[in-house]
């Protein structure tokens, strides 16, 4: 055998090697409990960074939700409300904030928007 060819099998044997280990690391990782948890709470972290940067209070996003509770499904109480999406468009009237209101047993989707003056209010509720 030439030395070539003992060069590119060895080379294979390396690289089939480092794939599998790959493979074996990245199953690991997601058969680990807590990782789904870690995920959303690391999507949730960027969200309220990505928000807090653009100049909108949680607050107000909180309030407005709430409001838009209240108003479409009276008898839902939630637990918490986690802010999921940041859509931060040019112009103000563009913008949209997806809110995750969690209550016993069910789940909605609060999608606000804001007018011309900042004012946040719902779009719509799934």
């Amino acid at each position: 055998m030439s030395t070539l060819a003992i060069v590119l099998i060895i080379l294979g044997l390396v690289l089939a090697a480092l794939f599998a280990g790959g493979v074996m690391v990245a199953r690991r990782r997601l058969r680990r409990p807590e990782f789904d948890a870690d995920v959303a709470a690391a999507d949730q972290a960027l969200e309220r960074a990505r928000a807090d940067d653009r100049g909108w209070h949680r607050d107000l996003l909180d309030e407005a939700a709430r409001r838009a509770l209240q108003a479409e499904r009276p008898g839902f109480e939630p637990r918490s409300l986690d802010l999921v999406l940041v859509d931060d468009r040019p112009g103000v009237e563009e913008d949209r904030a997806h809110l995750m209101a969690l209550g016993d047993g069910e789940s909605v989707r609060v999608v606000l928007t804001r007018d011309a003056e900042g004012r946040w209010g719902a779009e719509r509720l799934e």
